[in-house]
């Protein structure tokens, strides 16, 4: 995959809601239905397009006061791709290894203080996690040998202050891409059919 942060400067422009606060999760060979189990929901509703999900987990969150999360999941390429506005559960230590368990996971994070958080996980295993926006501070057991990956999907490694981090959030979506052969492109994300529930926020 030749995936550049480039590729995904649309995410901001098409979704700016959700660019403030979302966490995007990519799961091989499992059915939407099953990932949202595997997070702790129960398939319960179902939507069209990321519009109807950001709306609907404010929602959530409005009437559970933030201890059960909104997730929703839809099939594509031989995984299923959890999208979650506002949320967290893809990168939730208990929730990840549930998720990851006999198989891989992608996942993305940012929150409305620009916090953010990468992992990339095989059978509960990490392999990669670094913050996008610190990308020189990496761990997982490729750690090392993603350098040149993350660096070929935009991420500059440089150390300190003198680094570039214009587009780290779209960089992760490149990472993301690189490292599962699925591309998001906003019309997906808008025309994409999704089952959704909530799930109790992880403690610990």
């Amino acid at each position: 995959m030749t995936a550049h942060a480039t590729d995904y400067r649309w995410f901001s422009e098409a979704f700016p809601g959700l660019r403030e606060a979302y966490c995007l999760t990519l799961v091989e060979g499992v059915s939407p239905e099953e990932l949202l189990r595997r997070a702790g929901a129960e398939p319960e509703e179902r939507h069209t397009g990321v519009s109807e999900l950001v709306e609907a987990a404010y929602d959530a969150w409005d009437e559970y006061d933030g201890d059960r999360l909104f997730i929703a999941a839809t099939p594509l390429g031989g995984w299923a791709l959890a999208v979650e506005p506002n949320g967290y559960l893809g990168i939730a230590a208990p929730v990840l290894a549930a998720l990851s368990a006999g198989t891989r996971l992608v996942s993305h994070f940012r929150n409305v203080n620009a916090v953010d958080h990468f992992h990339w996980q095989r059978d509960g295993h990490n392999l990669l996690h670094f913050e996008p926006l610190f990308p020189a501070r990496r761990d997982g057991s490729e750690a090392g040998a993603a350098a040149g990956i993350m660096r070929e999907a935009g991420f500059d490694l440089t150390e300190g202050d003198e680094h570039d981090h214009t587009l780290h959030t779209e960089a992760a979506f490149a990472l993301a891409e690189r490292l599962t052969g699925v591309r998001l492109t906003a019309e997906l994300l808008e025309s994409a059919a999704f089952v959704a529930g909530t799930a109790p926020r992880p403690r610990g």
